[in-house]
């Protein structure tokens, strides 16, 4: 793989080059807008309001460039899960936050590594490239949730569409997927779960089905997309008025007497205490993601009295809904060994060679192009499933709209149980355990078992080239099958909700429809925590979509 590596060396030099006129400098500075967090949204909506040039816009991440501190892990298409796994020991140290959760009774008691982009690009550098837009009916719950219609499938589209470019497959590669007889599935799940749900476009606003997957792939490149890739490289340089600081931590919001926020205390390259205020004329905003977006409201006043007083914080407004509701998908099921070729063989030195000579072929092909999933398929949880649960567990089910699908093939879509976040201490810096405290409710877990039986039914492969797995010729008791997920399943690291929006008689809600913090003026936050509502599937496109959504709203006059 050497000759990948000394390849995007060499762009990462040009690309410090041209950047070297944008890095922010030590001392104190002000700004229009002050932008808390370089990740999907915080990029995304840091470069739409410089395009403004009259304005001066900061923006703040406690990370640098992924490029250059995991190179291909990072940049490689088929390396996209590499050390996301729920293993404390799963870690990529210098693009990620390395939080651990506290045990969760749902996973053994065990402690959960959640993967968190600490890097230009944020958790945009860390996912696994999936692009996918939301369920109408998804979009109208949304709208219907915090009373405000510009949010419905029809009007949110054109922020989906602001932001991407789409690059159509090369044909003359495909030919293994062109036909309905080399579907990769197993016949009878392929016959009985989805002979009523034909292929279709999974961005037209019903997910339902089944359909090819848009990856978030640079069309020239062949490489990862990323807001820091198309923001910021792409526009972003374009523009002198916005400034970056990296490696910067941000470890406050400061308020006047008036609660509006006018400045960001800041520590800049790590110096031991040394802290800088980047103060903001006009709004700042935040974009920390699902976890250190409440905890940075929290740590500056801002958030439930009791846990602010708790931890000798003053209080600035008392939000209760801060850090709470936490949203999040859950992914497991069954896995076989094959004997078939996998992505184990790039151990093989001849093999990466080869692999890396396909990659810079012309078309890119080969294994490297590819994170590994070329579907997505959605679906209701079956009848013959549904007529065993409670009658709590259907009610459950019945709160989400038509086609609002409870299972995605691989991860389940259908959220959990809500979770809140707790503030551990009162220093912005300490925060590598998570409490993601669960409420448990045991019904929420009666549908694993019956799914998993039905789906090692259903999808037994019919082909050669499958491997037995002996250790789980015992897993067939509903409660050895509850054992096996509590072990074996993890979270897709789809938090969010955390700084939840709402309209005005919901008491829990953080923000209005535009992303503003209740109790305060001036202070926005907009990221995966603003949502309402987790949708189903996958989020990324959404948290771009926001972006685009609030950056407008913000350029228009919308203080």
């Amino acid at each position: 793989m050497g000759n990948v590596v000394e390849q995007y060396q060499l762009k990462t030099c040009i690309l410090l080059g041209n950047l070297s006129s944008h890095f922010g400098l030590l001392g104190n500075k002000t700004f229009d807008y002050a932008v808390v967090g370089g990740g999907t949204a915080g990029l995304a909506i840091a470069t739409r309001l410089a395009e403004d040039s009259s304005k001066l816009v900061a923006f703040i991440e406690a990370g640098r460039f992924y490029e250059i501190g995991n190179g291909n892990l990072s940049q490689i298409p088929v390396y996209a899960p590499a050390f996301s796994g729920k293993s404390p020991f799963d870690i990529a140290p210098l693009v990620d936050w390395a939080f651990l959760t506290t045990p969760q009774t749902g996973f053994d008691n065990q402690p959960t590594h959640y993967t968190r982009g600490k890097c230009l690009g944020g958790s945009s550098a860390r996912n696994y490239l999936t692009y996918q837009r939301l369920s109408a009916q998804s979009l109208q719950l949304w709208a219907d949730t915090v009373d405000e219609q510009s949010y419905t499938f029809n009007n949110f589209v054109p922020y989906f569409e602001k932001s991407l470019t789409f690059t159509p497959p090369v044909a003359s590669l495909r030919a293994a997927n062109a036909t309905p007889e080399h579907f990769p599935l197993g016949h009878k799940l392929h016959s009985s779960s989805w002979a009523s749900n034909p292929l279709k476009v999974s961005q037209s606003g019903n997910i339902l089905g089944s359909s090819y997957q848009l990856l978030k792939i640079d069309g020239q490149t062949t490489l990862r997309d990323s807001s820091e890739t198309s923001f910021l490289r792409k526009n972003g340089l374009r523009r002198p008025n916005l400034i970056v600081y990296q490696s910067t931590l941000a470890k406050r919001i400061i308020f006047d007497n008036a609660k509006t926020a006018v400045d960001v205390e800041v520590d800049i390259g790590n110096l031991g205490g040394i802290t800088f205020i980047l103060s903001a004329t006009t709004e700042v905003i935040i974009s920390a993601g699902a976890f250190q977006s409440p905890q940075l409201l929290m740590v500056s006043g801002v958030g439930p009295a009791a846990t602010l007083r708790q931890n000798n914080i003053p209080v600035i407004a008392d939000v209760p809904g801060v850090g709470q509701n936490m949203w999040d998908h859950i992914l497991g099921g069954l896995s076989y060994r094959v004997n078939v070729l996998t992505t184990s063989e790039l151990g093989s030195p001849a093999f990466s060679a080869q692999a890396a000579d396909q990659f810079h072929a012309s078309p890119p092909r080969g294994m490297l192009t590819n994170s590994g999933a070329d579907l997505l398929a959605f679906e209701k949880i079956p009848q013959q499933l549904r007529s065993n649960f409670t009658p709590s567990a259907l009610a459950d089910l019945a709160k989400f709209p038509a086609d609002w699908p409870e299972l995605e093939y691989i991860p389940t879509a259908a959220r959990g149980p809500h979770r809140r976040l707790q503030l551990r201490h009162h220093r912005h810096r300490a925060g590598r355990a998570l409490l993601p405290r669960q409420r448990r409710r045991s019904r929420r877990l009666q549908a694993r078992p019956r799914i998993l039986r039905s789906l090692s039914h259903e999808a037994r492969p019919h082909r050669r080239g499958i491997l037995p797995r002996r250790e789980r010729a015992s897993v067939t008791s509903d409660r050895a099958i509850l054992e096996f997920i509590r072990k074996s399943f993890s979270t897709v690291f789809h938090a969010s909700c955390t700084c939840k929006m709402g309209n005005s008689s919901d008491a829990s809600a953080v923000l209005d429809a535009r992303a503003r913090v209740r109790g305060v003026k001036n202070l926005r936050v907009v990221d995966a925590s603003s949502f309402p509502i987790l949708p189903p599937g996958h989020p990324v496109a959404t948290v771009y979509a926001l972006a685009e959504k609030i950056a407008e709203d913000i350029k228009r006059g919308g203080a």
